[in-house]
């Protein structure tokens, strides 16, 4: 058998089995499109990546080396055929790449902007090199699909007669909506706030996901069929009884959205927020609400400090420069990571390195190994600084890590505004969670088998069941959630209504 034979076959035949350069992996060097200059762009709250040309994609897309196992294809919670848009894309084949890719992603507009990308760090090359711009290939074959009106509204041609409720409109809802429209269920959306998108709108800045995206793709949807109800606070707007009446399923897909606090000495001081209470104030500023000037939360002129180490925090960061904080000092708890995958970290693992986002750039001080332990204040009303101590972090006799205080490593690092970006802890259960009486796991969120949650018919998706997560894995589990539904519906159609059966 030759070399040949024994590759891996496309998963879409359509494809020849090379690229028009399959060696572009020897010999051409990761490259991303340019960005603004930091002094231009935090100067507003747009995009600013600038779009990549035709020539930079096809070098790029050639530096895939069209592995016969492509871990890349693995690591991706949807699945994405990646070497197989990659290949369809080197050979200027636009169309069919925009195939490939909405086969298995509903919103590469999303996921190819703030995806984090553990495809890029599954991509055989990243072994001893750097992988392939997985993510701004993915982008730029969604940009040229809108542009080409190869994306349209995808009404099914008939209806099954069945209804479907989905509370909240987030990646996960939405996604959960769209597959289920598609299958031919009449889906109703309901959302809490005044605008559809949930995470998506109101807790990314603009600077990553501009909302004339989501509202692009929102068009769609509703051309599509499917009902958007906003302003509708599901358990209290409308009782769950009367959902569970009027429809053959329910998803819940409300997200994690109970904010961890840090309950240390001052924590009723003015001054201190939760980090999305910051960001989604700032989005609908951005978008041209109104806010209350004494419900502003202003950080212009003043020192800022970021609890959390994470994406959110980073947001905070970048949210802040663009609104000319005097400083940003944003801290972690843990050590710093390393610029490298040590002897441990194993490729094709997520790598567990340090990450410096384009809002670090921007301006930042970053400090690792840092115990927060009393908001200070000089009036007794609003927080000054934050008293901390250093930390060392050791392996315990149970193989745990163990957090020591460094001695006389005590200092106030003054500040006028804090926030807290340590995560969330579970989903909101006053209101429609209360009323389900759903069963909840140790963590608080939603208890599924195979989606499925305690109540019968009621089904859970995103981070209200597997708690907070990525984008990539609500769109994926909104699909999910939605295959599963269509089997168990269908199942019951055939034994207790025939008639409903459209197909």
């Amino acid at each position: 058998m030759n070399k040949k034979e024994i590759r891996r076959k496309p998963l879409h035949p359509k494809l020849e089995t090379t690229m028009k350069n399959n060696k572009g992996f020897l010999n051409i060097s990761r490259e991303l499109p340019p960005k603004e200059s930091v002094e231009k762009r935090t100067k507003h709250f747009n995009e600013f990546y600038k779009a990549a040309d035709q020539e930079l994609l096809n070098e790029q897309s050639s530096r895939c080396m069209d592995c016969g196992v492509p871990f890349c294809h693995n690591a991706c919670p949807l699945g994405n055929h990646i070497p197989d848009f990659n290949k369809a894309v080197n050979k200027d084949d636009w169309q069919q790449a925009y195939k490939i890719l909405v086969s298995t992603n509903n919103f590469p507009e999303f996921t190819g902007r703030i995806c984090p990308a553990p495809c890029e760090a599954s991509c055989v090359l990243n072994i001893n090199n750097d992988p392939v711009i997985i993510e701004q290939i993915e982008k730029s074959i969604i940009e040229r699909a809108f542009e080409e009106g190869w994306v349209t509204a995808s009404k099914p041609i008939v209806r099954n007669g069945f209804t479907v409720a989905v509370v909240g409109s987030g990646p996960a809802g939405l996604a959960s909506a769209d597959q289920l429209n598609k299958m031919g269920y009449q889906v109703d959306l309901f959302e809490r706030n005044d605008k559809i998108g949930g995470l998506l709108r109101y807790g990314i800045p603009d600077f990553k996901l501009e909302k004339n995206i989501i509202d692009r793709r929102i068009k769609l949807l509703e051309a599509s069929g499917i009902n958007m109800f906003t302003s509708v606070n599901v358990g209290y707007d409308i009782q769950v009884d009367a959902l569970k009446e009027k429809y053959d399923a329910i998803v819940l897909a409300g997200g994690s959205t109970v904010p961890r606090d840090l309950p240390i000495k001052g924590r009723n001081l003015k001054g201190i927020y939760y980090a999305m209470d910051f960001l989604e104030q700032k989005n609908r500023i951005v978008a041209g609400e109104k806010i209350r000037p004494e419900a502003n939360i202003d950080v212009t002129g003043k020192h800022v400090i970021v609890i959390g180490g994470g994406d959110t925090g980073a947001d905070c960061v970048g949210t802040s420069n663009r609104l000319q904080a005097a400083s940003i000092t944003q801290i972690e708890l843990f050590d710093k990571a390393p610029d490298e995958r040590h002897a441990e970290d194993l490729w094709p693992n997520w790598p567990l390195i340090l990450r410096t986002s384009s809002s670090h750039e921007e301006g930042c001080d970053r400090k690792w190994s840092i115990h927060s332990k009393v908001f200070t204040s000089e009036d007794g009303v609003h927080v000054s600084g934050l008293s901390m101590t250093e930390v060392q972090w050791t392996q315990g006799e149970d193989g745990r890590n163990k957090m020591i205080e460094i001695p006389n490593s005590e200092k106030i690092i003054p500040c006028d505004v804090i926030f807290l970006a340590i995560g969330f802890v579970h989903p909101q259960k006053e209101g429609l969670l209360d009323q389900l009486g759903v069963e909840l796991d140790v963590q608080g969120n939603i208890k599924t088998e195979d989606y499925q949650t305690s109540i019968e018919g009621v089904y859970a998706a995103g981070d209200m069941r597997r708690g907070q997560s990525l984008v990539v894995w609500a769109i994926a589990e909104g699909r999910q959630v939605a295959e599963t539904i269509d089997r168990k519906l269908r199942k019951k159609i055939k034994v207790n209504h025939p008639s409903k059966l459209a197909v």
